[in-house]
């Protein structure tokens, strides 16, 4: 009977969970790799101010966290801190001083598949050649994080702010995102959710690729060479989001369906406000294109695209498409606004009493002949505009709104980031951060 007892404690205690402890780690040569090594599982291991020597890999699940002050620096070499437990904790820290090998990526913080439901908070991530490189770890949480990343001359050289792999259900949210390459580079994944990140001075705010079922939600990105790209992804919602200053698209959609594209404004003078390529069976809506060259340059046979709601207003060109027949832009009698046609609503019911074509015979021409443009403003050209505007069966395919809207939906900048909307991106000065093409440099 004794012995049954003492058998039955020894199996309850093994079986008890170990208490979780705080341990306050102080600098010193190798103290956080100590620290590490020694620790168990559930701890949380607080760093004082100072700087601690990485790279370091946490291999079981606990809290990394720091006392202002407390630096993590791999002085060059590999990933700052690698996490290869699940449910690891990283917050309050700075993490600096990766490797620079894009075959290893690099990372301040490199999430592996072991690192399921990681949650990397509040950490001032800088001088990194990629910023957090969540690499096939599952329901990771990216959050309020400082991101600032390498500023070299050649942009393709850097490394992404938040590269995202093939890491379904995880979460962005939150950061501020600045230099390197894309602020987030998703590629292989599904479900994630990058909601909430200001991203400035890139080349891509958010970069799409090959990535499904997911959501870009109120994000704000301000003077990149192009804000919210999705490329070759189905079933995405990008909605609320804001894009200033951005050089050459503020959104894009290539190769991507059945996507929800809705209430996100494009302002400030950007070439393209939209460029959709060759994509199919999404709808627009909602949106607001401002002030660009090209309010959405529509291409390469894109089919059964919904286009209602949204408001074109001051672009140089409202919409640029060569087609051989007409497509229509409105969705069960709700067309889109724009701003340079002169209608009336004489029944009151907020939909103008005239069909609107963006473009005629002579757009067709100047796109399909550039060297046309020289006859701009010659008594021919404007001969063959009044004819079409006399006689509509001399018009060629294209964009018809035959239900455009009076009134536009509004978006606007929010004051938090209205002193950031009126300075001069760096791809307007030139200098370090080169001005390539970005879809050339892709």
């Amino acid at each position: 009977m004794h012995r049954f007892i003492l058998t039955l404690l020894i199996i309850l205690s093994l079986g008890a969970p170990l208490r979780a402890e705080r341990v306050t780690v102080v600098p010193g040569e190798g103290a956080l790799s100590s620290a590490v090594a020694q620790a168990a599982a559930g701890d949380d291991l607080i760093l004082t101010a100072g700087r601690y020597a990485g790279p370091v890999v946490i291999d079981k699940p606990l809290t990394l966290s720091g006392k202002s002050g407390a630096v993590i620096d791999a002085a060059g070499q590999g990933s700052v801190i690698t996490v290869d437990a699940p449910d690891v904790i990283v917050t309050g820290l700075t993490i600096t001083g990766s490797g620079r090998s894009h075959d290893t990526i690099d990372a301040g913080v490199k999430l592996t598949k072991a690192a399921r439901g990681a949650r990397i908070l509040d950490n001032d991530i800088r001088g990194n050649l990629v910023g957090v490189d969540i690499h096939g770890a599952r329901d990771a949480l990216v959050k309020g994080n400082r991101i600032e990343g390498l500023r070299l001359a050649r942009m393709n050289d850097r490394g992404n702010g938040v590269y995202v792999w093939n890491a379904p259900g995880s979460v962005v949210e939150g950061n501020e995102i600045r230099y390197g390459r894309d602020g987030i580079f998703s590629n292989t994944s599904k479900r994630n959710t990058y909601r909430g990140n200001l991203f400035r001075d890139l080349r891509f705010a958010v970069h799409y690729m090959y990535t499904n079922d997911s959501t870009v939600e109120g994000n704000i990105s301000i003077g990149n060479h192009l804000g919210f790209a999705m490329m070759y992804s189905d079933r995405i919602v990008a909605r609320d989001n804001i894009s200033i200053n951005d050089r050459d698209h503020g959104v894009m959609l290539n190769y991507t369906n059945q996507s929800d594209i809705f209430a996100n404004l494009v302002t400030g003078g950007t070439e393209k406000c939209a460029f959709i390529y060759n994509s199919h069976r999404n709808l627009l809506a909602e949106n607001v294109f401002d002030g660009c060259d090209i309010g959405v340059h529509f291409t390469a046979g894109s089919e059964r695209n919904t286009i209602t709601g949204n408001a074109f207003i001051g672009n140089r060109t409202q919409v640029k498409y060569v087609g051989t027949r007409d497509v229509e832009w409105s969705y069960e009698g709700r067309g889109n606004f724009w701003s340079d046609h002169a209608a009336f609503d004489l029944d009151g019911d907020a939909r103008a009493d005239s069909a609107y074509r963006p473009n005629d015979l002579m757009d067709h021409i100047l796109w399909s002949q550039p060297a046309a443009k020289l006859l701009l403003g010659t008594p021919a050209v404007q001969l063959v505009r009044w004819s079409q505007a006399q006689f509509p069966a001399t018009q060629t395919g294209g964009v018809v709104d035959s239900h455009p809207l009076t009134t536009a939906p509004v978006h606007r900048v929010p004051s938090p980031y209205e002193t950031l909307a009126q300075a001069t991106p760096l791809w307007a000065n030139g200098g370090r951060d080169d001005a390539s093409d970005s879809l050339a440099s892709h």
